[in-house]
């Protein structure tokens, strides 16, 4: 192998980045313990590091003890799961990406106009768990264009939509005609509010891997976006695998391969990436590494008064 290619925009995404520094900030003003309920993301080397400053992840808002300084996870959390903390009293700084409170607000929004709500996404997914307890009806859950078809609703014309923010314009695109085609008079957002880390860091992986032999997804097994970007380098006929770290890298992918194209999701820190490529550069000492052409990412999202000063008598 003599290249290794690095995709630009690779790794974190804005809402990822906030998220972090709000629970770095908060261990900084408030001191240990800092309860976060779930991941605060879907890295588990970004949550493990946390854990060893003094973060205590829980399940449920019930795991935390009174008084404890809490923080909601970037993906977004339920108005029952908001309101429990409210009748506790729980001192709470939100880490939820404003791109996901968004979403939250549009459902919502459609509600108020008497829409029933389709939410595209995936079952399970912290985030869909989030918006869907943000209406007060049950949204009708779709993850494929061919869902479409199945949907009972009440009113045909009082429709609307919403969608996971980890999904990119291309992932909803055949999802969101074929709800046109059932429901012409269908409401959604634009495609601009769709999340922009998510789409660029796919168009980034379609022209990589379009330069080279194999393809590394640094990232999390339970995280949508990168699952998506190595099902990506498949579509494109690449030998693509999602991996935590360089230690799951497996010498028998690289064999005969000339090129290897290094990318990762938007949960992922950049020191795994530099690992990745430290670790090829041992196993191919002669290897070149080159940063390909893409969107520089300046996006910054404005972190909560809660961390900015010392708000909670802590």
């Amino acid at each position: 192998m003599h290249s290794i290619i690095l995709a630009q925009p690779r790794g974190f995404c804005a809402g990822v980045d906030r998220a972090v520094e709000i629970v770095e900030r908060a261990l900084a003003l408030y001191g240990p313990p800092v309860y976060v309920r779930h991941e605060i993301v879907h890295n588990q080397w970004v949550v493990e590091d946390l854990r060893s400053k003094g973060v205590v992840f829980v399940d449920e808002v019930s795991d935390i003890p009174d008084g404890a300084i809490t923080v909601f996870s970037a993906h977004g959390i339920s108005e029952k799961v908001e309101n429990e903390a409210t009748l506790r009293n729980l001192p709470v700084i939100d880490a939820t990406c404003p791109l996901v409170t968004k979403v939250h607000k549009e459902a919502q929004r459609y509600e108020q106009e008497g829409r029933e709500i389709v939410l595209i996404g995936h079952a399970g997914h912290p985030e869909v768990e989030g918006t869907s307890g943000r209406v007060t009806q049950p949204v009708h859950l779709i993850s494929r264009a061919a869902d479409v078809a199945a949907l009972r609703v009440q009113n045909p014309d009082k429709v609307a939509y919403v969608t996971q923010t980890t999904l990119s314009v291309d992932d909803t695109k055949e999802i969101i005609t074929a709800l046109k085609d059932r429901f012409p008079n269908i409401a959604g957002p634009e495609l601009r509010d769709i999340c922009y880390a998510t789409q660029n860091r796919q168009n980034a992986v379609r022209q990589l891997s379009s330069e080279v032999d194999v393809l590394l997804v640094i990232g999390a097994a339970n995280s949508s976006n990168s699952n998506r970007l190595r099902d990506l380098g498949a579509e494109m006929g690449r030998p693509a695998y999602l991996i935590p770290d360089a230690r799951a890298i497996n010498p028998a992918w690289l064999e005969g391969a000339a090129s290897v194209g290094i990318t990762a999701g938007a949960s992922a820190p950049e020191h795994l990436v530099q690992e990745v490529i430290e670790a090829l550069c041992a196993l191919y000492p002669g290897a070149q590494v080159h940063t390909m052409q893409g969107i520089e990412e300046h996006t910054r999202f404005k972190l909560p008064p809660e961390v900015l000063e010392k708000r909670f008598g802590t």
